[in-house]
């Protein structure tokens, strides 16, 4: 019986493709502003139930049943938008009565003589619908998407990923369905995502491969292992407390019953005659025992202590480098010495040139000034973002074996590519598999299986961490720990960069690199230390005592008359220097412009996004404001 609160209920839902059963008879309900993460392997249905939920997809047996009127947000994994929508009209393309109406307002702007318009503005005052659009550019601004004329079909997998969040989240849901919801962001933009999914209430149910953001908005956490889904009440960490019970309760189960199966075994053989009533029972058990003793569950406690190839002293030394797309400074007089071991991780905004960076040090792009010298014995493992390409007709086993037949341990042990792939969670059944039946996050498991099979002694990976799922990031996490050569690895997971990792290079944008001895969540700390350095002293910040008051939990920001005026006009300034720089962009592009012409308005086009970024930054503040005095 669902409970009262309930705002879904799942009875015995079963999928399958063909003789892929995904799950079966799985059943859960979730309350009024629960918010519970999915957790699974890759090929397990995750992003199939998630679609199922949303209505999306269709279901071999079950039950679904939402509370009445409710309201759905479903952010898809690899979502899609109709050519010829902008930006902003995407953001309300899902979405409520309010956002309905900006959405017919906007439209009506753009048609010849805007028919209906006296009527469209009158509704727009009735409901208070203004504040809406600025509601969706301060989300878009947050998701760092500014141009918010730019049609959908312009935009790169990343931004459309991001345009589609903030339209779910625009839509404002009762229940909200997000599929791998951090992925394109960065991790300024996680946090800011995990702290308003914080603030809203909401029922949430999510997949996610981001650790620390399941730990930090999720109270609940679902697993599918097995078709079966388990429920753990708590966040990320108390899942791995308890799941790690299960695991133990379940091995005693099965050794307990391998005993017995041993005991029966015998007795069967034992008894081949026909048998009365109590036998035929006992020989009942004996298979409903068989079952449960011949049960394989994998829980990858191996250490997988690979033997890198020798490596020398000398790894790679860089000397001034420099490198620049137009106004954009990716390097700037970049010199650093790679030491033996060294395991670096890269983090840093989308766009300050994190990638390019690792291209430029694997050679396929090659610097504007400066040197790059790389040690005669180093030999890269190289994971890309665009170097996920298959033959998909071959099978997964010939895949890895046309690399190399064995692996060889530091112990002196040899792993066959079938052992390796079964490490990295490739079932036998799974090796034999065509590569074109292969889910998205497993042909990411398997072309990380490829890059290692090389047996490189230095691996740059290039987000390893997108569409893999946690169980596998936990065997890659341990398979660099026990690495015997050097890592530098760019990736906005976290948690998987605090387990890595030694040091950083942060990247700011503008060239502006810096070194940090540390991991993620020590950098975060110290950045926050020197962001606020009253609170690091442990001061609290005093009013003077002319102007102390009562504390008024009524007394909230509100926009006076001077700074609505400033914000209107802000939104009219940033719109035209986002129609000049986009002009100045088409004619640097033009390859028509002499070389006087050329600089000058390189650097016209470099004060343009300062100016830019600092309109932007201000209306910002004052649309928080504005947000804040509403509540």
């Amino acid at each position: 019986m669902a409970a009262v609160n309930s705002v879904l209920q799942v009875e015995n839902l079963t999928k399958s493709f063909g003789d892929l059963v995904l799950f079966e008879n799985i059943s859960f309900g979730l309350s009024e502003r629960q918010r519970v993460g999915l957790i699974a392997k890759n090929g397990s249905g995750k992003s199939t139930l998630l679609s199922i939920l949303a209505g999306h997809e269709g279901r071999d047996a079950g039950t679904i049943s939402f509370r009445r009127d409710l309201r759905i947000g479903y952010l898809e994994q690899d979502p899609h938008y109709p050519a010829g929508l902008t930006v902003l009209e995407a953001c309300f393309y899902h979405a409520n009565n309010m956002a309905c109406l900006v959405r017919d307002y906007e439209h009506c702007l753009s048609v010849p003589g805007n028919p209906g318009l006296d009527d469209l503005v009158q509704r727009m005052d009735q409901m208070n619908a203004w504040n809406c659009e600025q509601k969706a550019k301060q989300i878009l601004s947050r998701l760092h998407v500014y141009d918010f004329d730019k049609p959908v079909e312009h935009l790169s997998g990343g931004q459309l990923k991001r345009v589609a969040l903030a339209n779910v989240l625009l839509s404002e849901p009762d229940l909200l369905i997000l599929d791998e919801p951090t992925n394109h962001l960065d991790l300024a933009m996680t946090e800011w995502l995990e702290n308003y999914l914080q603030r809203i209430n909401v029922t949430l149910f999510m997949v996610t491969h981001d650790r620390y953001f399941l730990d930090r908005v999720c109270s609940g956490i679902f697993e599918l292992d097995g078709k079966t889904l388990y429920f753990y009440k708590g966040n990320y960490a108390y899942y791995l407390e308890k799941r790690e019970e299960r695991i133990q309760a379940k091995t005693a189960e099965v050794e307990r019953a391998n005993n017995l199966y041993r005991t029966e075994l015998e007795w069967m053989r034992r008894m081949p005659q026909a048998r009365g009533h109590k036998a035929r029972y006992r020989e009942e058990a004996f298979y409903e025992l068989e079952q449960v003793a011949k049960q394989r569950f994998s829980d990858s406690n191996v250490r997988l202590d690979v033997k890198a190839s020798y490596i020398g002293n000398k790894i790679f030394e860089a000397h001034g480098l420099c490198k620049s797309f137009g106004s954009t400074k990716i390097l700037d007089d970049f010199s650093y010495i790679f030491s033996r071991y060294e395991k670096m991780g890269i983090v840093g905004g989308n766009g300050t040139g994190k990638s390019t960076f690792l291209k430029i040090l694997m050679g396929q792009i090659p610097p504007d000034a400066g040197t790059l010298s790389i040690g005669e014995t180093v030999r890269f493992g190289y994971y890309s973002q665009e170097g996920l390409k298959f033959d998909e007709d071959a099978k997964v086993i010939d895949v890895v074996q046309n690399i190399a037949e064995v692996i060889e341990l530091s112990d002196g042990r040899r792993l066959t590519a079938s052992q390796f792939l079964q490490y990295f969670l490739f079932s036998p059944e799974k090796q034999h598999s065509y590569v074109r039946k292969l889910s998205g996050g497993e042909r990411r498991r398997l072309y990380l299986c490829t890059v290692l099979m090389h047996n490189p002694n230095f691996l740059v990976l290039d987000e390893p961490t997108n569409d893999l799922d946690i169980v596998t990031l936990n065997v890659l996490e341990e398979y660099l720990s026990a690495f015997g050569g050097c890592v530098i690895v760019v990736s906005h997971d976290r948690y998987f960069m605090d387990k890595v990792v030694d040091h950083l290079l942060v990247f700011n944008g503008q060239g502006d690199i810096r070194n940090f001895p540390g991991n993620y969540t020590q950098y975060r700390e110290w950045k926050e230390a020197h962001e606020h350095p009253a609170m690091e002293k442990g001061h609290k910040p005093v009013s003077p005592k002319s102007e102390k008051r009562p504390e008024r939990n009524y007394d909230k920001p509100r926009l006076t008359f001077k700074e609505r005026k400033e914000l209107e006009q802000l939104e009219q300034e940033i719109g035209l220097l986002e129609t000049e720089k986009k002009a100045l962009e088409e004619e640097l592009c033009s390859g028509t412009l002499s070389v006087d012409v050329l600089t000058e308005k390189s650097k016209r086009l470099s004060c343009l996004v300062d100016e830019m970024e600092a309109k932007t930054l201000r209306w910002m503040e004052l649309c928080e404001k504005e947000d804040e005095g509403t509540r």
